[in-house]
């Protein structure tokens, strides 16, 4: 059964009939990590349909704009418990086609076992056992490394081989990217590439550390035999020349692309006015999923409640966009510390032009993040002339090159004082902020254009299509 079907614009089994393959732009099939996207979907609460008809938050539309821009045709391969058969779907903000394939048959027996037995031990089904919940120390060190194994399991048992296979040829893809090269399907991928002749690269976006130790042998070999990674950061890149020894010419350092044409400066004093925030108020700004450790919002709050007792008497806003899977815990973090000028809006947004709203009120962006892998948040606030102010999480030295140069400054993690400092600063002098803002605009233009980094993707992607008609 198909519980998309509502959705779907395409649907072709009769290969002779289907016509996509006759298209002459060259193709690249891109895969996102999860077991299944209904995971993913599920952990920022928004429906496929939204996902469809509104989602651009992502990396993967960011590659996917920017390669159409040079003229290459990207078609993103889901796997979903909802199909039975492989669906086809119009991504509608980029006309990307999504195709949707079913989970391979012996998945459904262990994701089966996989709930059964650890589902009373696990967070939930719908977190793919994110975090074991058990109040003894001895257990939770037990079940993790069980529950990390299944779910290295269950990527490799998730994808389906055969059925990826026939609809690659049925695409005419030239070469294969994974989202991620620190997950299952990544070395799946490339046994599958091998197969069929088919060149294989993953990016990194965050992923740094395998799974389980049932990956350990599988990675080592997938990168020993891929086409090539790509990388945005320096530190990742020494990471895995150190732990994989793979050759220097199969890395590409390209940084995560941002439309500028879309993200821009608007005028504040509008943007303030739609939001109910006075002309004269000093505004700080997150956006971003809602994981608390993760992104570092605890030493946010902290940062601010300090921000506001050393400025009694300033109108201060907090504006926090976005929700997640500690959206409740978040709340109820608010409602403890009786913080001042918090304003959240506790939803998935996916129209630009809200978030943008939101960036054009403020006079500085944070990042308090305690691990990233390449963020695009904060590159989004730079093209919309905002400085940053950033934790020294990964990737963010490699964004704000030059820091105050760059149109930022770069505090230590987990260190809310530091973060309350530079804030500060930059909230106490907006001419000095207004100049940073600049800097991180034309940080923006010269680095991290849709077209500059998508000629980087094709070149790099294509590189051996292209060697054969030379």
């Amino acid at each position: 059964m198909n519980k998309y079907s509502g959705l779907q614009l395409t649907v072709q089994h009769d290969r002779e009939s289907f016509s996509l393959s006759q298209t002459s732009e060259p193709t690249i099939a891109l895969l996102h990590c999860y077991d299944l996207i209904d995971d993913f979907l599920d952990s920022i609460n928004i429906s496929f349909e939204t996902f469809c008809k509104e989602f651009v938050g992502s990396w993967m539309f960011g590659y996917i704009n920017a390669l159409k821009q040079v003229g290459v045709r990207t078609v993103l391969f889901c796997i979903s418990a909802r199909v039975d058969q492989p669906s086809r779907f119009t991504h509608l903000p980029t006309g990307a086609m999504i195709c949707v394939l079913p989970p391979s048959g012996t998945y459904h027996a262990y994701r089966t076992v996989r709930r059964n037995s650890l589902h009373l031990y696990a967070a939930s089904e719908a977190q793919s056992f994110k975090d074991i919940q058990d109040d003894s120390t001895i257990r939770r060190s037990l079940l993790t490394p069980m529950k990390d194994l299944a779910k290295s399991l269950g990527t490799y048992l998730s994808t389906p081989l055969g059925l990826l296979a026939q609809e690659l040829r049925r695409e005419n893809c030239q070469a294969i990217l994974c989202q991620e090269y620190e997950y299952a399907r990544f070395d799946s991928c490339v046994v599958l590439g091998k197969m069929m002749r088919l060149p294989v690269f993953a990016t990194f976006q965050g992923g740094d550390r395998t799974q389980s130790f049932l990956e350990v042998l599988p990675r080592w070999l997938a990168f020993r035999t891929c086409t090539g990674a790509i990388v945005a950061t320096q530190t990742e890149v020494e990471r895995i020349q150190s732990r994989y020894r793979i050759n220097s010419h199969k890395i590409a350092r390209i940084f995560n692309p941002v439309d500028i044409t879309t993200w821009q400066v608007s005028d504040r004093t509008q943007a303030r006015a739609a939001l109910g925030i006075s002309h004269n108020a000093k505004v700080v700004v997150w956006h971003g999923r809602v994981e608390i450790e993760r992104k570092g919002l605890d030493v946010l709050l902290e940062a601010w409640q300090q921000i506001c007792n050393q400025r009694p008497d300033q109108d201060l806003r907090l504006l926090l966009v976005g929700t997640g899977s500690d959206a409740e815990r978040l709340r109820q973090r608010l409602d403890t510390m009786q913080l001042k000028g918090v304003q959240w809006l506790n939803q998935f947004v996916s129209d630009r032009n809200v978030i943008q709203q939101y960036l054009s009120a403020a006079n500085v962006y944070t990042l308090p993040s305690r691990q990233e892998g390449f963020p695009v948040a904060p590159i989004e606030a730079m093209a919309c002339g905002l400085p940053v102010v950033a934790a020294d999480a990964p990737g963010v030295s490699d964004i704000l090159e030059r820091g105050e140069v760059s149109g930022g400054m770069i505090v230590p993690r987990e260190d809310a004082t530091a973060l309350a400092s530079a804030l500060g600063r930059i909230l106490d002098d907006e001419p000095w902020g207004r100049e940073l803002g600049k800097r991180a605009r034309s940080r923006i233009e010269n680095c991290f254009s849709s077209e500059s980094v998508g000629k980087q993707l094709r070149d790099v992607l294509l590189s051996q299509s292209l060697q054969k008609k030379a």
